[in-house]
């Protein structure tokens, strides 16, 4: 049987993490160790974030609906209940955008949802 030599496989691997690595600072970009560690915890922060960023866009959209919903004299949990009750199913991404975008295609929703 053959000998394999592995050299190939594993500078490969490490050009990799280097190359994942650039645009960190000092040692951690240079030095294979150091930027392996670096990837991982950046790797492991970005999959955090990610479930983060769905968190804060979601409290975003509900406040921007509060505050123009409160300026229709209503609150924002009477308006989802109210919205619930009359079978209307917008996700609370799309009522914001309108909101802000379109106040007053906004205001006739809220005034079809109050009768």
């Amino acid at each position: 049987m053959g000998r394999v030599k592995r050299g190939v496989a594993a500078s490969k691997r490490r050009k990799n993490v280097l190359e994942m690595a650039k645009g960190f600072r000092w040692r951690r970009s240079k030095n294979y160790v150091a930027a392996k560690e670096a990837v991982m915890k950046a790797g492991k922060y970005a999959h955090r974030d990610r479930r983060a960023k769905k968190r804060t866009n979601r409290r975003l959209w509900i406040i921007r609906l509060n505050n123009a919903v409160r300026l229709l004299e209503l609150t924002y949990s009477n308006f989802i209940a109210m919205l619930k009750t009359k079978n209307i199913e917008i996700d609370r991404k799309v009522l914001s955008q309108m909101a802000v975008e379109n106040p007053a295609i906004f205001q006739k929703l809220v005034e079809n949802v109050k009768k």
